[in-house]
């Protein structure tokens, strides 16, 4: 019978970005790694995004969204406040200097090096993610900067296990890594918003 590989995820290509939306309330943004152009005229972008996301529930609900995306000067502490929190439970742009594009979303201006503004053409139900088809209605460059891919991100910018350190768990979607001697049951990954049963201890 075929198996399928976990490793094998790792030599697809993905870019980083951080999607921004708002609720009626405030900004949120969040730390996403599944957008890809899928037309050019028009212009459309596909962005995954798992389902316990409160981004996925308020992009169902306004039907917008910004895409910004993530260049190489960008260091840790963007991927801490927008990746390993929940907007639900965390105010994540309060504080955070933005702009703002023609829709009113914020754009993280001075850790990516482009943005998009999508409004919701159709939506793909993938059981644990969603997945929105948009029509690209604004675009620009922010800078000439390289933009950040997640192999980029392990290499240069994640923050490396303390030395000595050899028990943890890695995350066969994505790559994260867990550090300590067990992981917790209910633990879901920071990054892909996947489950500890998809997790394996690292060599």
């Amino acid at each position: 019978m075929a198996q399928v590989d976990g490793s094998a995820f790792f030599k697809i290509g993905y870019g980083l970005y951080v999607v921004t939306t708002h609720d009626g309330r405030r900004d949120n943004g969040m730390i996403c790694n599944t957008v890809v152009q899928v037309t050019g005229s028009p212009a459309r972008l596909a962005v995954t995004i798992s389902k316990s996301n409160y981004t996925h529930d308020t992009v169902r609900r306004t039907g917008k969204m910004n895409v910004c995306t993530i260049a190489e000067t960008a260091a840790f502490p963007l991927f801490e406040l927008y990746g390993f929190r929940s907007g639900r439970d965390a105010d994540k742009l309060a504080g955070v200097e933005v702009t703002r594009s023609e829709n009113g979303l914020a754009v993280i201006a001075h850790d990516c090096n482009s943005f998009f503004s999508l409004e919701v053409e159709s939506y793909v139900d993938l059981d644990t993610h969603g997945m929105f088809v948009c029509r690209v209605v604004e675009a620009k460059t922010l800078s000439d900067a390289p933009t950040m891919t997640y192999a980029y991100y392990h290499a240069n910018v994640k923050p490396k296990p303390a030395a000595g350190r050899k028990k943890g768990f890695v995350c066969e979607i994505c790559g994260y890594v867990y550090e300590g001697d067990e992981l917790p049951p209910d633990f879901v990954c920071p990054i892909c918003k996947h489950p500890a049963s998809d997790f394996r201890p690292l060599e």
